[in-house]
């Protein structure tokens, strides 16, 4: 399906299993779309639709198995030469709104990433001498019918049968999910293109090239509004505990482990005021602990964040979360390279606007200019 939009076309596939563009009356009836993409929240998507009465008084759209539960739903945008692929997902409700006026009834059709369909199932199993990303990339190829494609990190913890057995006892998202936290990593699924997505297991990717900068009070340059930079000095934490040494059973001190979000992005990261104890870490040997002191600071939040919205049309360009973005117009404390931590993406007709979120360690910049 196709929408111009100032330029910008909208596409929107629906299917059971392989998803095709959407039909003429889908189309037709489509007023608003909602598309977010978020580290902490998932990715989601909303669709709203005005619905009107056939001659057998019912609504058209809602016949035919359209919206029904567990249809696939790919939504992407043309901005420029290259489609961009915003969500593949499923849908998990919708809601019939009806109006005395007519064809003000409205549809509203909301669904997850197709990661919702690892979440459907609770299991029990045991997964013996099996390193952590060998089982997740096991779970993984289960699902390769929605076009997940791996890409696992590599882990080396070898649970010995005798001394650990890994063992689900939940969905399959869950189960990797806890992995992931369990080795200081995440996990999500990005699309990769119409039909295909990464399956991402591992550290938070912070690397890559800038996307074009977001600029404010730069004239002609300013593309972006962009709300208050907070600083949390309660944000970041330090990791203490003990792990025993099997042979002497001296308790030797974990050492504090620095952030593995990198490479830093802030000349002045602030510096953690809060300590966690690892309780569980004298019974766990030494890759263990050390792994759950990893857990510990990776899990803590940014310590500086901001937020706004970006003018599409100006901005020339789709932002994507999980990635990074740089800042200027903003002053030297604020300025330079962020993560985006999410964006929300929002279409009406003649209308297409970009909320984001963004954090970084601490203020201050590492490079005197951010990529235009």
């Amino acid at each position: 399906m196709l929408t111009n939009l100032l330029g910008i076309r909208l596409m929107l596939l629906m299917g059971k299993t392989v998803p095709t563009p959407a039909s003429y009356d889908v189309s037709t009836a489509l007023t608003t779309v909602e598309v977010t993409n978020s580290t902490e929240q998932g990715d989601g998507f909303q669709l709203t639709f005005t619905l009107g009465k056939d001659k057998a008084k019912e609504y058209g759209l809602l016949q035919g198995g359209t919206f029904d539960p567990s249809t696939r739903v790919v939504i992407g945008v043309l901005l420029g030469a290259t489609p961009e692929v915003l969500i593949d997902g499923i849908i998990m409700h919708h809601e019939l709104t009806p109006s005395y006026e007519p064809g003000m009834t409205t549809l509203t059709v909301k669904g997850k990433d197709v990661s919702v369909m690892l979440d459907l199932e609770e299991k029990n199993d045991k997964y013996e001498n099996q390193l952590d990303s060998v089982i997740v990339t096991r779970l993984i190829a289960n699902y390769a019918k929605y076009g997940l494609v791996p890409q696992v990190t590599a882990t080396t913890d070898v649970p010995i049968v005798t001394q650990r057995i890994p063992r689900q006892h939940e969905t399959d998202l869950k189960f990797i999910q806890r992995l992931a936290k369990r080795n200081g990593f995440v996990f999500y699924i990005e699309p990769l293109s119409f039909g295909t997505s990464t399956a991402y297991w591992g550290q938070e990717n912070r690397l890559g090239v800038p996307q074009p900068a977001l600029t404010m009070n730069m004239g002609p340059w300013t593309n972006a509004t962009l709300n208050n930079f907070s600083q949390d000095a309660l944000a970041p934490v330090e990791a203490k505990g003990v792990f025993v040494e099997p042979i002497t059973k001296i308790s030797i001190p974990i050492p504090s482990l620095p952030s593995l979000r990198i490479p830093p992005f802030a000349s002045s990261a602030t510096p953690p005021l809060r300590t966690v104890l690892l309780r569980e870490s004298a019974n766990q040997n030494v890759a263990q602990a050390g792994l759950a002191g990893l857990e510990a600071s990776m899990s803590a939040p940014d310590a500086v964040t901001s937020g706004g919205e970006v003018d599409t049309v100006r901005y020339g360009h789709v932002l994507r979360a999980r990635k990074l973005v740089g800042v200027r117009g903003v002053g030297a404390s604020y300025n330079g390279n962020y993560y985006v931590k999410s964006v929300t993406h929002n279409f009406d007709r003649g209308k297409y606007t970009q909320k984001f979120e963004l954090s970084r360690e601490g203020t201050g910049s590492l490079i005197p200019v951010v990529l235009a």
